[in-house]
């Protein structure tokens, strides 16, 4: 059976979705037709072997850039597993569970409550 020449990783932060795709090359990295993150491939000593194509959606600069770290992670995990051990103790494999919290009734927001007066 051939060898794949393409893997993807898909990852999540907050209301962020990555979906990464990732070929054998010489390190070009686009990312809705910008370049920009790199910490799992300098984790793994990987930065110049992958050309990767990742679109990104939702949530603001933080969470995407949390999703793409993710999901280049799990990437590289599906063309090499010898590099989970250096990607999981770096905790990139783990996705981040943090949410924001929803308002409540009764309530302003989550935890903020009406202003108190005594008449």
């Amino acid at each position: 059976m051939a060898k794949a020449t393409t893997y993807y990783g898909t990852g999540r932060r907050k209301s962020s979705v990555a979906r990464v795709f990732m070929t054998p090359g010489k390190g070009e990295m686009s990312i809705n037709g910008k370049v920009i993150v790199r910490q799992p491939l300098v984790e793994t000593q990987t930065v110049d072997q992958y050309d990767f194509k990742i679109t990104v959606k939702g949530g603001g600069t933080t969470g995407q850039a949390g999703a793409i770290r993710h999901g280049i992670a799990r990437a590289l995990c599906e063309a090499d597993a010898e590099l989970r051990p250096a990607l999981k103790k770096a905790g990139f494999l783990t996705r981040d569970p943090r949410m924001k919290e929803r308002k409540k009734y009764g309530l302003k927001g989550a935890r903020r409550a009406p202003q108190f007066s005594k008449r």
